[in-house]
C-alpha cells in the first residue's frame, strides 16, 4: 500500500487499471518519495510492440474521470523489461532504485 497525503493508494487498483490502456502491455506502480506528501506514484510501463512512447499528459487524460487525481502516476517511466525473481516476482525495489537512479540524472 502507498500512503500518499494520508490517501491510502492500493498500486494493483492502479495497474489493472493503467494495463486497460490500448497502448500499454504490463504496469507496475510503486512509491517514491516526496518530501510534501510522503510518498508519490510512479508508474513502471511496458509498452505495446510498436509503439514508442507515452506521456504523463496521455496517462493523465486516459484516467481523467475514471480514477481519483490521488491515484493519478505523477511519474511515468518507460521500461522494456521488469526485474524479476528466479520465481517470476517483480522486484519492486529494484524499480524504486531505478526510478532514483533516473531521478538523479535530472
Amino acid at each position: 500500500m502507498i500512503i500518499r497525503g494520508g490517501e491510502n493508494i492500493f498500486p494493483k487498483e492502479v495497474e489493472d487499471f493503467l494495463n486497460s490502456h490500448p497502448d500499454i502491455c504490463e504496469t507496475h506502480v510503486v512509491g517514491v518519495p516526496c518530501e510534501r506528501l510522503g510518498e508519490e506514484l510512479c508508474a513502471f510501463v511496458r509498452l505495446q510492440d510498436g509503439v514508442t512512447k507515452i506521456s504523463r499528459d496521455e496517462i493523465k487524460e486516459f484516467c481523467k474521470g475514471k480514477l481519483a487525481h490521488f491515484k493519478i502516476p505523477r511519474y511515468v517511466i518507460r521500461v522494456d523489461n521488469f526485474p524479476k525473481t528466479a520465481s517470476g516476482k517483480i522486484q519492486k525495489f529494484k524499480l524504486v532504485e531505478l526510478y532514483e537512479k533516473e531521478h538523479q540524472a535530472q
